[in-house]
């Protein structure tokens, strides 16, 4: 706004300032309703740590956008969590959608976090940087024991198969993205899923989902 009329905005009167974000509206067709968001937030901020709050007044609401996410029913999560072949893949489904977990925190899963006697699992600072607690089916633990026995990991509960150094490390948000994108491929849906849809198919279906039904944690 300063460069385009070559003046700070501070100095701009009320109808300067609706034709420059006129001028966002009508000249920005795809980026317009981020550039025009981020436009009034930058000014209302502006004019906040300048005191000039009548200039705040004008200043257009935005209305945030709350689109209802994507969420498989029962069958489909069925079909996914079936999709591969490999314990290991299946549990990392499982742990997502079981226990509603982000991807990161999967990621960041430790051998110490896991309490089968007490059937927890302990997430470390997540989102908001705060800990919590979720609960650990029985079909979980006895996938993740079979898994513990053939994989023997010594830290985090999934490790990366590539690893130039020699070291363990955990696996990465990226190679979780492949396997739910090569998990999904085999499910009969025109529905897109992502590791988050898993999350809300969690907190949508509320009760637990029976994954003995299904037999996806059998090695």
């Amino acid at each position: 706004m300063a460069l385009h009329f070559n003046q700070s905005p501070e100095g701009l009167d009320e109808e300067a300032v609706k034709d420059y974000l006129f001028l966002c509206k009508s000249q920005h067709q795809t980026p317009s309703e981020s550039f025009f968001k981020h436009t009034v937030y930058g000014l209302r901020a502006a004019y906040k740590v300048l005191g000039l709050k009548d200039k705040r007044v004008f200043l257009p609401q935005i209305k945030a956008q709350r689109d209802l996410p994507v969420v498989p029913n029962r069958s489909e999560v069925r079909s996914l969590l079936k999709a591969s072949k490999y314990l290991r893949h299946r549990l990392m489904l499982g742990l997502l959608y079981g226990c509603g977990l982000r991807s990161y925190e999967l990621c960041k899963l430790r051998l110490s976090d896991l309490d089968f006697e007490r059937k927890t699992v302990f997430v470390r600072k997540g989102k908001g940087h705060r800990d919590r607690y979720l609960p650990l089916s029985a079909h979980l633990i006895r996938g993740l024991r079979a898994y513990f026995q053939e994989y023997t990991p010594q830290e985090y509960v999934f490790i990366s198969q590539v690893s130039k150094d020699g070291k363990e490390h955990p696996i990465t948000t990226r190679a979780i993205q492949w396997l739910i994108k090569e998990s999904r491929s085999k499910v009969k849906t025109s529905k897109h899923f992502t590791a988050h849809t898993l999350r809300h198919s969690y907190a949508t279906h509320l009760k637990p989902y029976k994954l003995s039904d299904v037999v996806v944690l059998r090695s």
